[in-house]
């Protein structure tokens, strides 16, 4: 527009212009904040590149996928715009933690070849943890491959934009009711150097948070409701804190247990997060819809402990995977295999 062309606009005009540019940058910050997991057990799913292109239809302007999946990453190289978490698998994690060199050529194999991906996080494993016998032996080399990851990607145009993590669960909790009481497990040589990380590096703390798992461990004293961001009033009382949902209380026990830990400042990253429409206990297309609205909802408000801080989070699952087993893991998905939506969903 030239200048002679923008001086005969009105005010109301310019005025209605200055609207719709602020709305379309708080529109762009806020959804931003939330994302989806991209799972990929399954014998039926669309191409990366459809998957993707229903991301960009509904909003979805991040994604976590738990490995290095190259059609994945060749499809992300050509949409910039939707940022990722990409993962290192576990079974890989010890040989990176004990040679400097693998880490160096993970970066150069799976980061650098695709340069126009929009890498946010890398995750060094998935929910390990030394009370779990699956990936007990892998625990102590969590912190060291983080060091090894984060060392090769300073080497490299990424190093200050990228941050390297790991994902755990909520198992890595002791404790973890009343909120204000929770703290990590006894663990000198998995929590706290991976705690003393994230604090030098300014790295995000990712957990998985799965109220579902909770409320289906112990139904008679934890509600529906309560579960579901549906309580009508606070359930939990903690000091001056209330609770009407289990996830904020989860997410605050996640918050006190690094400042016991020395990470009070070290920001909560929900990795995963969801509810399965078939499968379990509890589990319809209508409580799978109440949850993840809500939650989408109720993240961009903060916790109790954190008021209006927003929190990254990331809804499982994208798409069903259907050779997960057992029954209940297939169902997760917000979208059916054919693409269609599986309920209304926004993430607006």
């Amino acid at each position: 527009m030239s200048k002679s062309q923008f001086k005969n606009q009105n005010a109301a005009a310019i005025f209605g212009v200055l609207l719709t540019v602020l709305s379309v940058i708080c529109f762009n910050s806020a959804d931003a904040q939330i994302g989806a997991c991209y799972g990929t057990l399954g014998n039926n799913l669309p191409s990366p590149t459809e998957l993707l292109a229903l991301c960009n239809k509904h909003n979805i302007q991040r994604i976590r996928i738990y490995n290095p999946n190259p059609l994945i990453l060749e499809a992300l190289n050509r949409n910039p715009n939707i940022s990722v978490i990409v993962g290192v698998p576990n079974e890989e994690i010890q040989g990176i933690a004990n040679n400097p060199a693998l880490a160096k050529s993970w970066i150069q194999n799976h980061i650098l070849k695709y340069r126009n991906v929009n890498f946010r996080y890398i995750a060094v494993g998935n929910e390990i943890s030394p009370l779990d016998g699956a990936s007990s032996s892998i625990a102590p080399s969590v912190a060291p491959a983080m060091q090894n990851i984060h060392n090769a990607l300073s080497e490299t145009t990424l190093g200050r934009k990228v941050k390297v993590s790991t994902a755990l669960s909520m198992g890595v909790l002791a404790k973890s009711y009343p909120p204000s009481a929770g703290a990590f497990i006894a663990a000198p040589t998995f929590i706290d150097p991976i705690v003393q990380f994230l604090v030098k590096t300014n790295g995000p703390f990712l957990i998985n948070v799965y109220p579902y798992f909770a409320y289906t461990s112990d139904t008679t004293d934890i509600r529906l409701d309560y579960a579901l961001f549906t309580s009508a009033s606070a359930v939990v009382t903690d000091g001056g804190y209330q609770y009407r949902s289990l996830f904020d209380a989860m997410v605050d026990a996640v918050h006190a247990a690094l400042e016991k830990a020395g990470g009070e400042n070290v920001e909560v990253v929900v990795s995963e997060s969801g509810w399965p429409s078939a499968g379990g206990t509890a589990t319809t297309v209508k409580n799978a819809q109440i949850y993840n609205s809500n939650l989408i909802k109720s993240v961009k408000n903060g916790t109790p402990r954190k008021p209006g801080k927003e929190i990254e989070t990331y809804v499982f699952d994208l798409i069903d995977e259907n050779q997960k087993s057992p029954e209940l893991e297939k169902h997760w998905g917000i979208f059916l295999a054919n693409k269609q939506p599986k309920y209304p969903l926004s993430f607006v």
